[in-house]
């Protein structure tokens, strides 16, 4: 457990959160499917499948080549879309899409780091419009999420400024370091892709989160600890073991790589093609 609270003499420290499969049950941007298809950004046939996505990802997750398709099929599907309606769509399901699918470990620990001293960042490949308000709801004091470029009209031009994806996820924690004064080597960080490798690198105190299977060779090789969350649970629900008062998230880096919903296409695709790979 994380009970040492942090001398504030010494450098500042914070705790890194990967946000999907790591603080909360499924993908971030997969959940909203069925509010993007009520909203009118996706068709039904986009939402079905999402919807499959979803499970391909809980059960599989996605490797590097399959993230690259993700992020050029979506820079292109999002163009035209109106970023004030995407907050909107997200700000009136939050609560009830991803509250019931925060782990207790997660919020637990962020609890636990806070009373500690520690910073909470949550550091995702998605954007802005799904993870900030999700890093509000968890008390998180900064976010780091994928940009994309906003045109005069309000809408998602369609290009990508920032992708928060792999070794730019540890170049941002970096940055963040230098600029908010955090002493890397006391710092921690929690993943559960083996993308993530170089973010869980950059700290001193790096986790492996229900990990995929080429994380959890990594970490035993490396000797990183393994932590299992398996207790999604409402916030409203969990006992008030620890009290906190809730931090609003800062937006370091932001956007929507949340095209969201739609990335259904681009996994479903992905791993129809994988699939009559190994099947030849």
């Amino acid at each position: 457990m994380l009970w040492v609270v942090e001398n504030h003499s010494l450098p500042r420290t914070a705790a890194f959160f990967d946000l999907d499969k790591t603080v909360i049950a499924k993908s971030s941007t997969l959940t909203f499917g069925k509010s993007f298809y009520q909203g009118g950004l996706i068709n039904r046939r986009a939402a079905l499948r999402t919807a499959y996505a979803q499970f391909v990802f809980l059960t599989g997750g996605a490797d590097h080549d399959q993230m690259e398709r993700m992020r050029k099929y979506l820079s292109a599907l999002c163009r035209g879309w109106n970023v004030q309606q995407v907050k909107e769509i997200v700000a009136e399901t939050l609560h009830d899409l991803i509250d019931p699918i925060i782990y207790d470990e997660a919020a637990s620990l962020i609890e636990e780091h806070h009373i500690a001293g520690r910073d909470v960042v949550i550091v995702s490949t998605s954007g802005a419009e799904v993870v900030e308000p999700i890093g509000e709801l968890l008390g998180a004091d900064r976010v780091v999420a994928t940009r994309m470029v906003v045109g005069d009209d309000g809408c998602f031009t369609g290009e990508v400024e920032y992708y928060a994806y792999g070794p730019t996820k540890a170049e941002a924690i970096k940055e963040l370091a230098q600029s908010e004064g955090y002493d890397l080597d006391r710092c921690y960080a929690y993943s559960d892709s083996a993308t993530d490798v170089p973010m869980l690198e950059s700290v001193g105190h790096p986790y492996a989160v229900n990990p995929d299977r080429t994380l959890r060779r990594e970490a035993l090789a490396r000797g990183w600890p393994i932590l299992d969350f398996n207790r999604p649970v409402r916030l409203k629900q969990r006992l008030p073991t620890l009290s906190v008062p809730p931090r609003p998230a800062l937006v370091v880096a932001a956007a929507v790589g949340a095209a969201a919903a739609t990335a259904g296409l681009v996994w479903y695709a992905s791993r129809r093609r994988t699939a009559t790979v190994y099947a030849g």
